[in-house]
């Protein structure tokens, strides 16, 4: 069988996904890889990737955060966030300082250049996401957003 006819024989074929679309995971991986994908085209331009924009928004907002503060709040590794904030102070976006009386810890600091940047992507960022959110109504989208935070909320309580 050529290759045009094993295309046209498995879109002929139709796949009953009534169980997998009443699947929370499902949902929300196809929703995450629809905003991740979309960010890709329409942020990512500005030259910071999701994780990297996430980090100086935090840093950005809140000047002195410690690398352990900006992980946790962010859920990921130490070690991961090590190369991000390698990344952005190579850049020149972020530093890092010393925290008075913990030698082992450095506080996170966003430069003027960086604080410039997040601004610039943080209008880019809400645009994106005026976008994507535009099929749904005003109020759903107060509600879709209320309930993705007493979600979290919930499970981050309990560790996950």
């Amino acid at each position: 069988m050529g290759r045009s006819a094993m295309a046209q024989a498995a879109s002929a074929q139709v796949v009953d996904e009534s169980g997998i679309e009443g699947l929370l995971g499902y949902n929300l991986k196809r929703a995450y890889m629809i905003v991740r994908d979309d960010f890709r085209r329409q942020v990512e331009q500005s030259v910071l990737s999701p994780r990297a924009f996430s980090v100086l928004t935090l840093i950005a907002e809140t000047p002195g955060m410690t690398q352990s503060d900006v992980a946790r709040r962010l859920g990921i590794e130490r070690s991961g966030l090590v190369s991000i904030i390698d990344d952005l102070e190579a850049r020149g976006l972020a530093s890092r300082c010393a925290v008075p009386g913990d030698r082992r810890s450095q506080a996170l600091v966003a430069t003027p250049e960086g604080c410039a940047l997040h601004q610039q992507t943080l209008e880019r960022v809400h645009a994106h996401e005026r976008a994507l959110l535009a099929v749904l109504s005003p109020a759903e989208q107060a509600q879709f957003l209320t309930l993705l935070r007493k979600f979290r909320a919930a499970h981050q309580e309990e560790g996950a």
